[in-house]
């Protein structure tokens, strides 16, 4: 695969480099059925109990990135490729919306991330965060999660699927951080959902009003490899 790609004018150098941002992440139990509909046949969703997956609700602050300055929101669910062992487990961004143009591109381009332009809004306080997504003028969901936590995390190898000029690839990448927490169950998660398709989307999979988990990063840093062919 290459190791630099031409984006906009810019050359991007393979590994992408992560130096410094805030991410949180909340996890809801869904309806496997629903969202397999969701994941392109090439995968399949990873249950965790039968007739039940996990949904992970994303947001990220991108300070010091190759990629530039910019906030993201993903909505992400387990899955392997079809076939697979449960070794081979990785994750399936189905929605990711991000607010700047170039690593919209970058994103579309290298990976297949499905990242589209839209209006999000993250703010802080000193023991919470809450993100706005709207698109189309509409609310999508309004994220409020607990901030804090002073524990490091190592850097964790993982990986992503997606599927790019139709066919499926397996993106390595790494992530870990300072002032870290993990908190299990709901407690100081709010979720808002809109009247936005996407939204409508959340609600038809089963989204519960409680979290079974949340993670909170106040410095992240990661590495994005190039993607390869399965």
């Amino acid at each position: 695969m290459p190791t630099t790609y031409e984006i906009a004018g810019q050359t991007v150098t393979m590994p992408c480099v992560v130096r410094d941002a805030a991410a949180g992440t909340a996890m809801f139990d869904v309806d496997a059925t629903r969202a397999q509909a969701l994941i392109p046949d090439e995968f399949e969703i990873v249950e965790t109990s039968p007739g039940r997956a996990q949904l992970i609700v994303a947001v990220i602050d991108y300070r010091d990135n190759d990629l530039g300055d910019y906030d993201e929101v993903g909505i992400t669910f387990f899955v392997k490729p079809r076939r697979a062992g449960d070794d081979r487990a990785g994750t399936f961004i189905a929605r990711l919306p991000v607010n700047q143009e170039f690593t919209c591109e970058a994103g579309r381009t290298i990976w297949g991330f499905p990242k589209s332009v839209e209006d999000i809004a993250i703010d802080y306080a000193d023991s919470s965060v809450t993100c706005t997504l709207r698109m189309d003028g509409e609310l999508v969901l309004r994220l409020t999660l607990p901030r804090g936590g002073d524990d490091e995390m190592p850097p964790m190898s993982m990986a992503t699927y997606t599927i790019i000029d139709g066919a499926p690839h397996r993106t390595a990448f790494t992530q870990g951080g300072t002032g870290a927490q993990v908190l299990v169950g709901g407690a100081g998660v709010t979720l808002v959902l809109g009247d936005h398709p996407i939204a409508k989307e959340l609600v038809e999979l089963g989204i519960g009003a409680e979290a079974q988990m949340s993670t909170w990063t106040e410095h992240m840093q990661g590495t994005f490899e190039a993607p390869t062919r399965l």
